[in-house]
């Protein structure tokens, strides 16, 4: 199935009380362009992250979001400076002698203790760094697998407007195999015509005339370029077939669409096959402009 480069995905995962999400959006672009926005506490994880949209999107400017929310807090560290914890105790010691027998004395608890600056410190204990790294990855292939369901469905509606148009040209090449062959027929009548006109009733030369006809036959004869233009619509609906990233191949092959129809309007030079040339060439384009968001 061939799929849009454009899209939106998200996913999420949970783990040792962190949850992890990631986002994804790409708009078109000739190459695969993957920027990644994530907290710096996690950039070790990058490449890997690089690395995994690389093995599943062809080509896109592709912006990955990732978020990071701790949700227990058993990653958090508090421990006690003991030696400051003594040095006050001893400190208040001294202050509680130095009062002695005077209304300033006062006992103090352990909860004061820790209002003193720098007793107590809450630390954030270290992550397991694979961990985190495999709880990424999970979100980022949920994210993934929601971002492909999205440009598999844009997918399949540029493939049927392709297809569609594709029929179009198929018709209207059609109309080109009928009209091309009447066109020497046509030419050897009016030059007869012509030369009785201008020699009278002087005998014509009748083989002079057929040589004309084969010349003129032979320079607007365009069997090879509709051969060719069918081969090429062929080539198209197998690519569509087939899916995966064809994108770049139909761009090809959308050139060589254009190469006919230009080498076919060049030869014909009669005012119904210009009419039907220039629809070719419109649903061509159209296609293109398709192609130009295919992945």
């Amino acid at each position: 199935m061939v799929k849009s480069m454009t899209g939106y995905g998200r996913g999420e995962a949970t783990g040792d009380g962190l949850t992890i999400t990631v986002e994804l959006r790409s708009v078109n672009n000739r190459y695969l362009d993957c920027s990644v926005k994530m907290p710096r506490a996690y950039i070790f994880a990058e490449n890997s992250l690089k690395e995994r949209v690389q093995a599943r999107v062809g080509r896109g400017k592709v912006d990955l979001f990732v978020g990071a929310v701790h949700t227990a807090g058993d990653d958090l560290a508090v421990t006690v400076n003991e030696p400051l914890a003594r040095a006050y105790m001893d400190a208040l010691g001294t202050l509680g002698a130095l009062g002695a027998g005077s209304p300033i004395r006062r006992e103090y608890s352990v909860t004061d203790l820790a209002r003193f600056p720098d007793v107590l410190t809450v630390e954030k204990k270290e992550e397991d760094a694979e961990g985190v790294k495999a709880l990424l990855l999970r979100a980022l292939d949920a994210a993934l697998d929601d971002f492909d369901t999205m440009r598999e469905r844009e997918g399949a509606k540029l493939a049927e407007d392709i297809l569609g148009r594709a029929e179009t040209i198929s018709q209207l090449t059609g109309k080109v195999e009928e009209r091309a062959p009447v066109l020497a027929g046509e030419y050897r009548a009016r030059l007869t015509a012509k030369l009785q006109e201008v020699l009278g009733n002087t005998q014509i030369d009748e083989n002079r005339i057929l040589t004309e006809a084969a010349i003129y036959a032979d320079k607007v004869a365009v069997d090879e370029e509709t051969v060719r233009l069918r081969s090429h619509l062929s080539q198209l609906h197998q690519m569509l077939e087939q899916g995966g990233a064809v994108g770049r191949k139909l761009d090809f092959l959308i050139q060589e669409f254009n190469r006919e129809a230009n080498t076919i309007g060049s030869k014909c030079n009669d005012t119904e096959l210009a009419r039907v040339v220039v629809d070719i060439k419109a649903e061509i384009e159209k296609i293109r402009e398709q192609v130009q968001n295919l992945e």
